[in-house]
């Protein structure tokens, strides 16, 4: 795309589509539940995409962090600075199954990253849901 309509306001209006014109409708209880995952699909895209790149540079400098490894700057390509991020959780995942997060203060170091790539997930994915959990850690929190 060039200039108009912008990526954002392309998903949208497919999205306004499926949502406003086409589902109303589709009485076919199978093609109904397809065409509101595709809805909720082109939601989570449209969240997704604005900032994703900030995100998975952040996602790999926690990570190196996280590792042991230096800091060094991330790949200039989406494509690579993915991957980048794909291997550090990698090697992250091997590190957990290896045992080296049973315990100790690397421990508090893996669940706090974990909570907080989980957040940064639901925020894209779900927040309505993420809200949800929120308000709950804060309704169960002690001295309330």
């Amino acid at each position: 795309m060039q200039d108009r309509p912008t990526i954002p306001e392309a998903l949208q209006a497919a999205r306004d589509f499926l949502a406003q014109d086409l589902l109303p409708t589709v009485t076919d209880p199978r093609l109904r539940y397809h065409l509101q995952i595709a809805v909720n699909v082109l939601r989570i895209v449209e969240r997704e995409a604005p900032g994703e790149e900030e995100r998975l540079r952040a996602e790999h400098a926690a990570l190196r962090d996280l590792l042991g490894q230096p800091p060094a700057s991330p790949p200039e390509d989406a494509a690579a600075l993915r991957r980048a991020v794909l291997e550090a959780n990698h090697a992250l995942s091997e590190r957990i199954r290896q045992g080296d997060a049973d315990g100790g203060p690397w421990r508090l170091r893996v669940l706090a990253h974990v909570a907080a790539a989980v957040d940064d997930k639901l925020a894209v994915n779900n927040p309505a849901q993420l809200a949800a959990f929120r308000a709950e850690a804060g309704a169960e929190s002690p001295g309330d």
